[in-house]
């Protein structure tokens, strides 16, 4: 892309007054870039223009941290190598030759309205936005288009296409953006009309998984996403497709051996891809025992286990660094955390239990995000309790619950209790609380940020999760007081303590492995 240079119109430099080059100045080092605004649809079904500045997916809380979420080192680590918005690459006069830098890709957005209300596809089309954003670009532009199905050949059909290439001209985008998963042909065909490069959703959401994922795990399962998303859509142009000669060749490929059946230049990358893929999985496949004994032993010893799950950006990480001074990465983005965090936890009678934050959902996750984070996503499955943080303050909660709970039933965690955590209701409009209230029975309303409700959501999941369940009157001797100092650190129940003569007698409630292993000391008095 090339910038536009300065019009006749325009005064020269050495002409500009101070405070004309003061406000030149102000302009190039602004932080927030308008939109630009387009007109609205005229209900004919052509198709509508959506209008962008912030994205409304993104929360606009004045202050993002609280005093729990710690020192945030790794967030400061991340923005660092963030480029900033609003400064080009290319000169517009002599006055900005000192604030040059990497300027953020440019995007335009584009979508279908093919079920549901206007509302709906405007909010996922803000969804798209704030996915964008947090990708590292900068939106420019959006349009909706009204439509019964997708075209098979550029999916928004020639027409809407022939416009959005006039809105990309218009705009100096350098990329597109689709709101769905286009087939290879799609994207294709999109390409050859608009002249820009073209992505859909899911890669958007891989490009976003593979900035943030930090652990060897999560590395792993987002290349191997990565790679299944690629197989199907690899092209060649020209020599690429050529077959690949054998035998004696001379210097120039031609002779013998260069004729006949042998792999194309795609064929062999193809066959990279899978090799690749095989070793990814193979790799993950041995990183799964670790979690499986870390789950085993938690299992063995009877301890619960709360799962945080939820949609991305509706706080989930916030609320595990509330409850558990965890200190855990939290940033105003979709998916800035993926690895999982297990932290251990109380509650206020001493029962202990696990909280695992586990990676957010969006609506129509890539399947080979799910696929590879399967066994990320198994800490949901087999978790005691579910906290299903809601933001309350989106314009759109009920179509988030739906979304997480299908991903719920793809894992199999739809028998699992929930709660749902309606989170953010500082922020929130009341009627949208009181909503949500009277739709989900089971509800606690919280705000991670101040810290309202978080009493009421300890309690609540102190009366959800399994407790012990098996009471017994013990007498146990002095020389065993072994035992009593387990009944103390262990996951049970004092009921009574008293030391008579022959030793102390305790009334518990303990768990059944517990109580086998204290059956030689039940009292029959």
């Amino acid at each position: 892309m090339t910038s536009q240079q300065n019009s006749g119109s325009e005064p020269a430099a050495q002409d500009m007054s101070p405070e004309e080059i003061q406000a030149v100045i102000d302009r190039i080092l602004s932080k927030d870039v308008p939109a630009r605004s387009a007109a609205a649809a005229d209900g004919s079904g052509a198709g509508s223009r959506a209008v962008f500045g912030k994205a409304q997916a993104i929360s606009r809380l004045d202050e993002e941290h609280s005093t729990f979420d710690g020192d945030q080192q790794d967030l400061e680590e991340r923005r660092a190598l963030r480029r900033t918005a609003g400064l080009s690459t290319e000169l517009e006069d002599v006055t900005e030759v000192e604030y040059r830098q990497l300027r953020l890709e440019r995007v335009v957005l584009a979508g279908l309205w093919t079920e549901g209300t206007l509302a709906d596809a405007e909010n996922s089309l803000r969804e798209l936005a704030a996915l964008a954003e947090t990708a590292g670009s900068e939106v420019l532009d959006g349009l909706v288009q009204r439509r019964a199905k997708p075209d098979p050949g550029t999916f928004l059909g020639s027409g809407k296409a022939l416009e959005l290439k006039d809105v990309v001209m218009s705009t100096g985008a350098d990329t597109v953006v689709v709101d769905a998963e286009l087939a290879p042909s799609q994207r294709r065909g999109l390409e050859d009309i608009v002249k820009v490069k073209v992505i859909d959703r899911t890669a958007l959401i891989l490009d976003i998984f593979a900035q943030h994922a930090k652990s060897r795990e999560g590395k792993a399962q987002v290349e191997l996403a990565q790679l299944e998303y690629l197989l199907p859509r690899l092209r060649g142009w020209g020599e690429s497709m050529s077959r690949q000669a054998g035998g004696q060749v001379g210097g120039a490929g031609a002779g013998m051996g260069s004729r006949g059946p042998g792999e194309t230049k795609i064929e062999l990358d193809r066959r990279r891809i899978r090799t690749r893929m095989a070793k990814l999985r193979r790799e993950i496949s041995a990183m799964k025992p670790a979690r499986e004994t870390k789950r085993a032993n938690r299992r063995r010893n009877a301890v619960p286990s709360v799962a945080i799950a939820g949609y991305t950006n509706a706080g989930k990480s916030s609320l595990l660094n509330r409850l558990t001074d965890a200190g855990v990465l939290v940033e105003n983005a979709l998916f800035a955390t993926l690895d999982p965090t297990v932290r251990k936890a109380e509650t206020s009678d001493g029962l202990g239990y696990t909280l695992a934050d586990t990676v957010g959902f969006v609506r129509s996750l890539p399947t080979q995000l799910v696929e590879a984070f399967r066994s990320t996503l198994e800490e949901v499955a087999d978790a005691d309790l579910i906290l299903h943080v809601v933001d309350v303050s989106h314009p759109d909660p009920e179509g988030q619950i739906a979304a997480v709970r299908s991903v719920f039933a793809e894992v199999d965690a739809r028998k699992v209790p929930e709660i749902i955590v309606l989170n953010k209701a500082d922020a929130a409009d009341p009627f949208v609380v009181e909503r949500l209230k009277q739709r989900e029975p089971r509800h606690v309303v919280v705000s991670a940020r101040t810290g309202q409700g978080i009493p009421e959501l300890l309690k609540a999941i102190s009366d959800a999760i399994p407790r012990p369940n098996v009471k017994l009157e013990l007498l146990v001797p002095y020389h065993r007081g072994d035992l009593i100092s387990k009944l103390h650190d262990s996951d049970a129940e004092i009921l009574s303590l008293n030391h008579e003569e022959g030793g102390t007698r305790a009334v518990v409630m303990v768990r059944e492995g517990l109580a086998a292993e204290l059956e030689s000391f039940i009292s029959n008095d």
